[in-house]
């Protein structure tokens, strides 16, 4: 596995559902939290500057969930970088609480520039990418 980074998220009263559970959507919204905080702390690639000339759009997205989370749970989601391609980037999330599984995602992101056609990743960014290591 390449680079890893770590987002901690406690669970609030907008990510449940009437019984105090995480309604499923809410955990993709963590999921892209954790990938714009990716892309800000680990590569110093802030989506508020990425997106002025290209963005990183999902391709595809697939999740597990294996346990329920509640209102006021402290997650720790763990971005793994799988594989780095020329214009994309398959990753992996872990979630967990405490030593609990909640759920596990893989997806893939693709680099785009502004008229929405795969361009490749930044040379320096690239760089950072295949890192190994957290």
């Amino acid at each position: 596995m390449g680079l890893r980074y770590t987002f901690e998220q406690k669970v609030l009263f907008k990510h449940c559902d009437p019984a105090g559970i995480v309604f499923f959507p809410r955990y993709f919204e963590m999921i892209n939290d954790c990938v714009e905080h990716f892309f800000s702390d680990a590569l110093n690639w802030p989506f508020e500057n990425l997106l002025r000339t290209e963005g990183v759009p999902t391709a595809d997205i697939s999740t597990r969930f294996v346990a329920p989370s509640r209102h006021g749970d402290h997650l720790r989601l763990t971005f793994s970088v799988m594989r780095v391609g020329r214009t994309s980037l398959s990753y992996r999330i872990d979630a967990t609480c405490g030593d609990e599984t909640r759920f596990e995602a893989t997806a893939t992101l693709v680099h785009v520039n502004l008229r929405g056609r795969p361009s490749p990743w930044p040379e320096e960014i690239r760089a950072k990418l295949t890192e190994e290591g957290s």
